[in-house]
């Protein structure tokens, strides 16, 4: 299935979680924020939220500093 990940098209597998997105990217232990369709998706639902052909992911890192 297709979707926009930051703006760029990914592939993955139908029925793919936020949370089994997160880990293909690398990110799966990693603090961020996920929005689907301009929607944020609490930490808590990233498990049982799953994408859809066309949704629109934003993933953002969040970075300390000083």
């Amino acid at each position: 299935m297709r979707l926009l990940v930051n703006g760029e098209e990914l592939q993955v597998e139908a029925s793919t979680t936020v949370k089994e997105l997160l880990a293909s990217l690398g990110l799966g232990g990693t603090l961020v924020a996920v929005e689907r369709n301009e929607e944020v998706v609490p930490r808590a639902r990233h498990q049982s939220t799953v994408l859809h052909e066309g949704d629109h992911v934003e993933v953002v890192h969040f970075v300390g500093g000083g």
